[in-house]
């Protein structure tokens, strides 16, 4: 069995299941008084920002909104609520300096590497919101959750980032390893290897995830030790075709571990895998992504510190339905050094900015990573890597879409580009797969991953 058909299916299951220490975390009865006011319940401002290039929070859809033909919980490719929409205005290589202050490090490099590179800005959404049992559980961590542990940890309840007033570094990375997700996810994805001469190499795999955190009975519950199961079978390429890897992802790194096991089946046996992620390289990705870049970040935190660099405003991917039609086709979408700006949705957008800097005596491919989470759903949408050397070296977004079976925020399409080498990859595509993401549609339980699930599907 090769070690790096192991690293795809698992690393893909660590990107499903992911996501000063004192007990700081807590806020006042009246701080925590302005969630579902001034601020949203998940803890983004609700108001418009100053030139109202930012809108005010509607919040006016829960679910599917009104006139939209939308069956949930089959895989029903996203359907666009906003259709008529259209950019008012493109930053282009002529003009990008003028935006800058509104622009990451990798965003400002693409410009100048690559003169086709386009982000089409369009009006502002922010018309959709999460349930109301999900609101109050954030309510609730808000005055009671705190970090345990280090950080690695929290005391709190399921169902939600726990810091929705975050204080700290910390309490930000605990956000975005906890959203508010599907709890069961089933999805058919692509992976397109896509070299600067336009040619392309595929991966396939087939996803299978089980969210504890976030079922609908633990929802509000105390915060056990489990955080997700995830099964993954490998169909392309080719000579990877039957192997299958399962995980369990802990809650808390700081007292416990990822446990993986892979059938292999060249030998028809199931093995446990050592522990595995950091930079270990993502197979599948031509070497281009590491296993904890799933998600643009997941896993053990232990080897950087971490340090919040407060709110800014960036220009990023939101609202990306029409990226994710079932009419969008592969030959169209992936050009060369970058997708089709054409394809894409960006919106200005106020965000957290997460720095990870490597601590000294560890090791790690990136020296350096920023993320930038969207405050309105607490998910990494962007992030920009940096070599041991402090040099810029990738530059990697994720297009969400609000999932109306969820309703909540889902991560679609990502793109990490290599800004040495031209290449990029096109990650969690499934355009051309006859059904989207199955959401929350249930019917998962912890028995069908693990080890003898394995021998199970082996057999």
């Amino acid at each position: 069995m090769r070690k790096n058909e192991i690293i795809l299916a698992l690393s893909i299951s660590a990107g499903f299941l992911c996501v000063s220490s004192s007990a700081l975390a807590k806020v006042d009865a009246a701080e925590a008084a302005k969630l579902g006011k001034e601020l949203t319940c998940m803890g983004a401002e609700a108001g418009a920002n100053a030139d109202n290039t930012i809108p005010a929070f509607s919040g006016k859809w829960l679910g599917t909104p009104p006139g939209i033909d939308y069956k949930p919980h089959v895989g029903q490719h996203p359907i666009d609520p906003y259709p008529d929409d259209k950019p008012i205005f493109q930053i282009t290589s002529a003009n990008f300096e003028q935006y800058a202050a509104k622009l990451t490090e990798g965003q400002l490099e693409m410009f100048r590497r690559y003169p086709t590179f386009r982000i089409p800005v369009y009006t502002g959404r922010r018309d959709f919101r999460y349930d109301d049992k999900v609101c109050d559980v954030a309510r609730k961590n808000a005055l009671e959750a705190e970090l345990i542990d280090g950080g690695p940890g929290f005391a709190g309840y399921q169902g939600t980032p726990p810091f929705p007033i975050p204080k700290q570094a910390m309490e930000l990375l605990q956000n975005t390893t906890f959203p508010a997700i599907a709890f069961t996810e089933e999805v058919t994805m692509d992976i397109a290897n896509v070299q600067r001469t336009g040619d392309v190499f595929w991966g396939r795999n087939h996803l299978r995830g089980l969210n504890v955190v976030t079922e609908p009975d633990e929802v509000g519950k105390p915060m056990g030790k489990i955080m997700a199961y995830s099964l993954n079978q490998t169909y392309l390429p080719i000579r990877d075709r039957g192997s299958v890897s399962s995980a369990v992802e802990p809650v808390n790194f700081a007292t416990d571990t990822r446990l993986a096991w892979n059938y292999d089946p060249g030998t028809r046996r199931v093995r446990q895998l050592p522990m595995y992620g950091y930079d270990t390289p993502l197979s599948g990705t031509s070497g281009q992504m590491t296993i904890d870049q799933d998600r643009l970040w997941n896993g053990d935190p232990g080897r950087y510190e971490w340090k919040m660099l407060g709110k800014r405003e960036i220009y990023l991917p939101a609202n990306s339905y029409r990226l994710h039609g079932k009419d969008v086709k592969y030959a169209d979408l992936l050009t060369p050094n970058h997708a089709n700006p054409d394809y894409l949705r960006y919106e200005l957008r106020r965000v957290w900015v997460l720095e990870a800097t490597l601590k000294d005596g560890f090791r790690h491919a990136y020296g350096k990573r920023v993320l930038y989470l969207d405050e309105d759903n607490w998910q990494a949408s962007m992030s920009d890597y940096y070599d041991a050397r402090g040099a810029l070296w990738q530059h990697a977004f994720i297009n969400h879409y609000y999932a109306f079976d969820l309703k909540g925020w889902h991560v679609g399409n990502s793109f990490y580009h290599d800004l040495n080498t031209g290449n990029y990859v096109g990650y969690n595509l499934f355009q051309e797969r006859e059904t989207g993401p199955i959401l929350n549609a249930g019917k998962m339980v912890p028995t069908m991953f693990g080890p003898e699930a394995l021998r199970q599907i082996g057999n």
